[in-house]
C-alpha cells in the first residue's frame, strides 16, 4: 500500500534491479551454451540443466516485473515463478524416459567443461541474491531457483565424471530425473511461501 512505508527505496530498488538484469543476462548465456552442447553430445543432464537455466532467466524478468509494484502482484509473480518451475520439473522427467528408449552415450568431458562455467555463474548469482533471500516474497523465489540450479550444476560435473570414466550413458539419465526432481520440490516450496504470504497479507 503506497505511503506505509514499506516501499522500498530508490537506492535499494535500483540494486535490486541491477542484480536481477545481471542474473538474467547471465542466465540467459549459458541457456543458450548449455542446450545447444547438450544437445550436440546427447545429454540429457546438459539439456536439463540448460532448460533450468531458461526458467530462470524467466523468473528473474518476472522479479524485476514486480519490483515497485503492490505486494498482491509481487505475489501472483512468486506463484507463476513456482508454476513455471513446477511444469520444467514434469517436462525434465519426460524427456528422462523418452531417452531412456532412444539415446547414445553422452560426452562426459564435455558434460564437465559446460557446466563448470554454468556453476561459475550460478555461485555468482546465488551470492549476489543473497542479501535478497529474506527480503520479499518474488525475490525470495528467484534465490530458491538460483539455489537449485547450483545443486543441479554440481550433480551434472559428478555425472560426466561418472559417464566419462564407465561409458554407461544411465548416469546421465539418473541424473537428468534426479534434477527433474528437485526442480519440482524447489517449484512446491516457492508455491508454499507465496500461499502463506498471501494468507499473511489477507
Amino acid at each position: 500500500m503506497a505511503g506505509c512505508g514499506c516501499e522500498p527505496t530508490p537506492v535499494k530498488t535500483r540494486a535490486q534491479q541491477r542484480v536481477l538484469w545481471l542474473a538474467l543476462a547471465l542466465n540467459a548465456a549459458m541457456f543458450v551454451a548449455e542446450v545447444a552442447t547438450g544437445l550436440l553430445i546427447g545429454s540429457t543432464a546438459v539439456v536439463a540443466d540448460g532448460l533450468d537455466m531458461l526458467s530462470d532467466a524467466t523468473v528473474y524478468s518476472i522479479a524485476l516485473a514486480a519490483i515497485g509494484r503492490s505486494p498482491h502482484f509481487k505475489i501472483n509473480a512468486a506463484t507463476l515463478s513456482g508454476i513455471l518451475l513446477l511444469a520444467l520439473g514434469f517436462g525434465l522427467l519426460w524427456e528422462v524416459a523418452r531417452r531412456f528408449h532412444a539415446g547414445a552415450v553422452p560426452e562426459g568431458l564435455w558434460m564437465m567443461a559446460v557446466s563448470l562455467p554454468a556453476l561459475a555463474v550460478n555461485v555468482i548469482v546465488l551470492r549476489l541474491l543473497s542479501h535478497q533471500r529474506n527480503g520479499e516474497v518474488h525475490l525470495r523465489a528467484a534465490w530458491i531457483f538460483t539455489r537449485a540450479d547450483v545443486v543441479a550444476n554440481v550433480v551434472v560435473i559428478l555425472s560426466g565424471l561418472a559417464v566419462l570414466l564407465t561409458g554407461i550413458r544411465y548416469f546421465d539419465l539418473v541424473v537428468g530425473a534426479g534434477i527433474g526432481l528437485y526442480v519440482i520440490r524447489e517449484a512446491l516450496e516457492i508455491l508454499k511461501d507465496a500461499r502463506a504470504e498471501r494468507t499473511s497479507s489477507t
